[in-house]
């Protein structure tokens, strides 16, 4: 593995000013600690003779308290950074696969494999475990890494001039640490990647059980897929405990060697001072020096280990985000990515703001017959209804435009999307959280989608106003108030298609009434697909699909 991968600053540029930041501290921390060394030999010398204390003390005393202020600011910056990275890549990740097109979401490369992170079940896995794993690589690793930048080579600058017999120990035994110190990291990051791997196997293996769960299911299968995740999570346990047996190895033999080295130091230094050939504040520093030289790097190898899983995510993530497919990094001069933009305009893909579904057809699991069959659909700019009787895929449609289903055949091309489902999402918290989960809003504009969907007054009108809590599922809501808070949420999506499922059921005719209106001027900017059984928007309808009831019920 890389000391440290550049490609982090240019994915998430927010992370150069804390990794700069920690560099500095880095370089600052290094000159306490070898001024440290200094004045504790002072210190010590000063008490055998019996001289004057104030100056060795408060030295001693400044520079141990400055550590302690440069240790606290060291971690506070690293874990900030660290935080940061974590963020920074899954937001990256999750935007790369949601502006993908949803036919091109399951496109596959030249090896037969998904190219976004070689299957849902791994893109899943990078998205969780992956980019969290990246934080103790940035937050432990890298700052163990400018420590051991920059203490051993000023310890050993000050051993020269302090005791250069001392230096010469120390310059002949250092090498070995980083030279053991890679060998056993190199069998590691092979058993690391082993690891990565049994974990995505554990992961894939257990999404394709929940979405075949049916199918087993009918066909007494079930149970043995329990033993199956059984052998792969041991597999996985097997993996996890053979990392940790060379880790702690590995740990051993650099103390081990480290230990070795600073015990010749001080034999030869006693030595000398046994036979008066040195004097004794010289020999105490340059026993102290000596240790802070190995230290460092000790702390590299031991970082190392807990690193070595955000190492691995790390290199398949900036994979993910570099390739072809909808690379984050890679933006022409407009600030688009030009790859994304040709997916989005294929051939027969239609233009940013166009869904077009071919020939498309599509059976539930354990179905006895089709849900949709022979779909033909191009929606622009306005509002299409999707009408239909109970049973007939209205909502299968929109769930395979969204990119929730793949079709079993024919093709399905749309720009990212925004759905509002008949039972939408609205969680625990205010009124502003439900709004801005799409990502953050100016306040001027949360109160203009309100005003757009009429709920300005109402929402000026509570004690606490955006700040309003509701319960799980929109209570303290009325079921025609969640309909338009979750209308104010599609205005506020960049998305330039919105599908609507049955968003007038279960309101009254005022309500129903209102969201009409919204859906029309919303209509006007946008490409608007509703599922609905209201005349209003029927007849409001720039087009309209009317689906069959299919002749086999599922």
């Amino acid at each position: 593995m890389r000391p440290f991968d550049p490609r982090i600053l240019r994915v998430v540029p927010d992370t150069r000013r804390p990794v700069a930041a920690l560099a500095g501290i880095g370089i600052v921390q290094g000159i306490a600690t070898i001024a440290t060394a200094f004045a504790l030999a002072s210190l010590v010398v000063a008490v055998v003779r019996g001289s004057d204390l104030t100056g060795p003390v408060l030295w001693t005393g400044g520079l141990f308290a400055a550590r302690a202020v440069l240790g606290a600011l060291s971690e506070t910056v690293a874990a900030r950074a660290g935080a940061t990275v974590a963020t920074g890549l899954r937001e990256q990740l999750l935007a790369a696969w949601s502006r993908r097109p949803t036919d091109q979401r399951d496109v596959t490369d030249e090896a037969g494999e998904p190219p976004f992170a070689r299957g849902r079940s791994r893109a899943l896995t990078l998205a969780t475990q992956g980019t969290s794993a990246v934080e103790p690589y940035v937050a432990k690793y890298l700052p163990a890494l400018v420590s051991a930048a920059v203490v051993p080579a000023l310890a050993i600058a000050c051993l020269v001039i302090v005791d250069w017999p001392s230096a010469a120990i120390v310059v002949g035994t250092v090498w070995l640490l980083p030279l053991f110190a890679a060998l056993i990291g190199a069998t590691t990051q092979e058993d690391t990647e082993r690891r990565w791997g049994a974990l995505t196997d554990l992961s894939g293996h257990f999404l394709d059980v929940m979405r075949g769960l049916p199918t087993l299911v009918a066909y007494g299968r079930a149970e043995r897929q329990v033993d199956t995740i059984g052998e792969v999570s041991q597999r996985h346990r097997r993996a996890t405990m053979r990392t940790l047996r060379l880790a702690f190895m590995s740990a051993a033999a650099l103390e081990l060697l480290a230990t070795i080295s600073v015990a010749i130091v001080a034999v030869a230094v006693g030595l000398r001072l046994t036979h008066g050939s040195m004097d004794l504040l010289v020999g105490l520093t340059a026993i102290l020096l000596a240790p802070e030289a190995y230290w460092p790097i000790r702390r590299v190898g031991a970082e190392f280990h807990s690193a070595a899983d955000g190492a691995a995510a790390l290199d398949d993530i900036l994979a993910e985000l570099d390739s072809p497919h909808c690379p984050t990094a890679m933006r022409d001069e407009e600030g688009e990515d030009p790859h994304c933009r040709r997916a989005m305009r294929s051939e027969g893909g239609g233009a940013e703001d166009v869904v077009t579904v071919t020939g498309v057809d599509y059976t539930h699991p354990g179905a006895k017959g089709a849900t949709l069959t022979g779909v033909e659909l191009v929606a622009g700019p306005g509002l299409t209804v999707v009408t239909g009787p109970s049973g007939c895929g209205k909502t299968t449609l929109l769930e395979l435009v969204a990119g929730i289903r793949r079709p079993d055949s024919g093709r399905v091309s749309a720009p990212p999307v925004h759905l509002v489902t008949q039972r939408p999402f609205l969680g625990a918290g205010t009124l502003r959280d439900n709004l801005t989960i799409g990502g953050p809003q100016e306040s001027h504009d949360l109160w203009e989608a309100l005003r757009e969907v009429g709920l300005d007054g109402t929402v000026a009108g509570l004690p606490d106003g955006l700040d309003t809590r509701i319960g799980d599922d929109g209570f303290g809501l009325s079921a025609g108030q969640r309909a338009r808070l979750v209308l104010a949420r599609a205005l506020l999506s960049p998305a330039t298609v919105v599908l609507l499922d049955e968003v007038t059921a279960h309101v009254d005719a005022d309500s129903a009434a209102t969201i009409g209106e919204v859906v029309g001027r919303l209509a006007r900017t946008r490409t608007v697909i509703a599922v609905t059984h209201q005349s209003d928007l029927v007849a409001r309808a720039d087009a309209h699909l009317a689906l069959r009831q299919p002749e086999v019920a599922r």
